[in-house]
């Protein structure tokens, strides 16, 4: 797995998040001084992370969900404003998955490892399955998490994860 270095010396995977994070950083670091080096090595170092995101990302639910039923989810949702978690649920499979193969997804999902599902990690969600993927929008994004949050503390657990997707 990537990782990347932070202040206190502790390593943390690199996760979708981050990569987008790091690109919105590039972005506005242009916006403001123009392209510079700096930016530009850091733009190398993300895509060869990116690449190898890609990889990790198609490894990671291997086991769980074939290519073809991720593409097929994929395809369904390919225009901003279209997601629909039941449907993506649907098509991927993964609403007729065993329980043990929902906690695979959820920990997949579950980016920062904290034990839920927070907005940040929702709005990148397609992107667990193929990188590149779209980003949610922010009206998706929204009702993906009411959703699934039904004790309302902001977040998604593993036990409401996985009553959402077999909802």
């Amino acid at each position: 797995m990537s990782h990347e270095k932070r202040e206190n010396n502790q390593l943390v995977p690199l996760t979708p998040a981050l990569i987008f994070r790091w690109s919105e950083t590039i972005k506005g670091h242009r916006e403001q001084r123009g392209r510079s080096l700096q930016s530009t090595r850091v733009l190398s170092v993300s895509s060869v992370l990116y690449k190898a995101k890609t990889a990790e990302i198609k490894m990671a639910f291997a086991n769980v969900l074939t290519d073809a039923e991720v593409a097929a989810a994929l395809d369904g949702c390919k225009d901003a404003g279209t997601f629909d978690h039941k449907k993506f649920f649907s098509a991927c499979g993964l609403s007729s998955k065993t329980a043990d193969d929902v906690k695979k997804a959820f920990a997949i999902i579950d980016q920062d490892k904290s034990g839920f599902i927070e907005e940040d990690e929702l709005k990148l969600f397609l992107q667990n399955f193929k990188a590149g993927a779209r980003v949610l929008t922010d009206t998706e994004t929204s009702t993906f998490l009411k959703a699934g949050d039904t004790d309302g503390d902001g977040k998604i657990g593993a036990d409401e994860f996985a009553a959402m997707v077999k909802a």
